[in-house]
């Protein structure tokens, strides 16, 4: 087993400390118990609630008269103890924290060990190893479950329902089941026992509509400390007028995506007028390829001391990491990354770890980022190798503002064979996907003030009084056409 030899290798190196950081708390036991008994050295562990218990082979902790909960006394003891021995000291970090004689205790414990031969292992969910130990200590990182034994988790699940049921087989099809595996990589052994029963045992079935939820409970399961947010609700292509090439674009790399290869997608830039409809494709791409979608909010990514802003970006793509195959929506990017406000700073080291991280990444992370204005974008980001390419979704014309009027009326339960969509396209020239939607709802409003249905001449009066962006941003929207003209992919 890949963690023993591990271990085995920690052991072998003289290692007093080593700390593994997990949420498997029983995993974890259960492999450092079998680590004990293949090298024949005593094995304890201690929590603040049980005390320090034998749960190898070895003498009673100070002779079985004392339970040992204090963690001072129980790192006193240690020190005290002959080898070679193995404590495993579960949730041990808010001992470490302004506790300078709990960590001279471990020091002694580790410069003691050439004498006394005895390890100590911390474990915890989270650990911060004070600075006077740590090169005394490494860290053990846990392998996750390889897609082998997340089907045989699968298998195990289905058999375990089936005798539950008088024998009746949990329904599901092999393209359903790859994706489950790919969404549940990642993850730790008990984590995935808990989502893969939620998807069994919600209803006898592994489906497509299981994934959505579980990759939302997946999220909710890590311990994370960025500042990303779980978009439940992605779209459809469907309810996405025009952006003919992008989705052409994205079809070509749906399976792409999911192959362990360096030819896998890395992004796209989606550059072009406020409302157009940016980021509804943006949640379509997630929707499409039916994988999660995550948003990073620049708002919250920045914090007044210093450096927590990268780690908090840090933090957040490493989430998205563990959540992939995943979409990581960046919305609005060059508010983030604009380096020319008081904080440039900040900024440059911001765009530093993303680029890094970009470059860096081998998993499936899909970036999907928008921005209205490229000019506060920084030209390292746009250059190929970064993204795959920048599309550039412009006004709709005549065609994709009739579907745009189709696609919202029927969503608003309207019938949209009664409504003249290319009259309402004509007056609605030069306006946004946004705008149009705006004007339905105004609409809607004027109709149910009267105690009537919706009219065609409502949706006109209220196109006649909106002032389009094409008209209040004249100057801004020509030129960033004019700059996307030979530099951009058309949507």
């Amino acid at each position: 087993m890949a963690d023993t030899k591990d271990l085995n290798v920690l052991l072998d190196a003289k290692v007093p400390i080593i700390g593994i950081e997990s949420p498997d708390e029983q995993r974890v036991l259960a492999l450092l118990l079998r680590f004990a008994m293949q090298r024949q050295v005593s094995f304890y562990e201690w929590t603040i609630t049980r005390g320090l218990k034998l749960s190898g082979f070895g003498p009673q902790p100070n002779g079985g008269d004392s339970e040992l909960d204090d963690p001072e006394e129980v790192l006193k003891h240690i020190t005290q103890q002959q080898g070679p021995g193995l404590y495993v000291l579960c949730d041990f970090h808010p001992y470490l924290k302004d506790e300078p004689k709990h960590i001279r205790y471990l020091k002694d414990i580790a410069l003691a060990y050439e004498q006394q031969q005895n390890t100590i292992v911390l474990v915890s969910h989270k650990l911060d190893i004070p600075s006077e130990i740590s090169r005394l200590t490494a860290n053990l990182d846990l392998r996750l479950p390889s897609d082998e034994e997340l089907m045989a988790m699968v298998r195990s699940q289905a058999q375990e329902w089936a005798q539950k049921n008088q024998g009746q087989k949990v329904r599901t099809d092999s393209r359903t089941l790859k994706k489950l595996i790919a969404n549940l990589r990642g993850v730790s052994h008990a984590d995935a026992q808990l989502l893969i029963r939620h998807a069994v045992y919600s209803d006898g079935a592994i489906t497509e509509s299981d994934i959505p939820d579980i990759n939302k409970l997946k999220f909710e399961l890590m311990d994370g400390e960025g500042v990303l947010h779980f978009e439940y609700d992605t779209e459809r292509f469907s309810n996405v007028a025009g952006l003919t090439n992008l989705k052409s674009w994205l079809g070509l790399r749906r399976d792409a995506l999911l192959e362990a290869t360096s030819d896998r997608p890395k992004g796209v830039l989606l550059l072009g007028v406020q409302g157009g409809g940016k980021s509804l494709a943006a949640k379509a791409v997630a929707g499409f390829w039916s994988i999660p979608l995550l948003r990073l909010d620049f708002g919250t990514l920045y914090n007044k001391y210093f450096g927590e802003t990268e780690r908090n970006l840090r933090n957040s793509l490493k989430q998205a990491e563990l959540m992939a195959p995943c979409v990581l929506w960046m919305d609005e990017i060059e508010k983030g990354l604009a380096t020319g406000g008081g904080d440039n700073a900040t900024a440059h080291r911001i765009m530093g770890t993303l680029l890094t991280w970009m470059a860096e990444n081998e998993e499936p992370v899909f970036i999907v980022a928008t921005s209205n204005d490229i000019s506060g974008l920084p030209p390292e980001l746009m250059r190929k190798g970064r993204l795959d390419e920048i599309f550039f979704v412009d006004l709709p014309d005549q065609a994709v503002r009739e579907e745009i009027f189709r696609i919202h009326l029927a969503k608003r339960d309207l019938d949209p064979t009664t409504f003249d969509l290319a009259a309402l396209a004509t007056t609605a020239q030069d306006f946004t996907g946004a705008e149009i939607e705006e004007a339905i709802v105004s609409a809607r409003y004027l109709a149910a003030a009267r105690d009537d249905q919706i009219q065609q001449e409502d949706i006109r009066a209220a196109l006649d009084r909106t002032y389009p962006i094409s008209v209040l941003r004249a100057e801004s929207i020509q030129a960033l056409r004019e700059w996307a003209a030979d530099r951009t992919v058309p949507a």
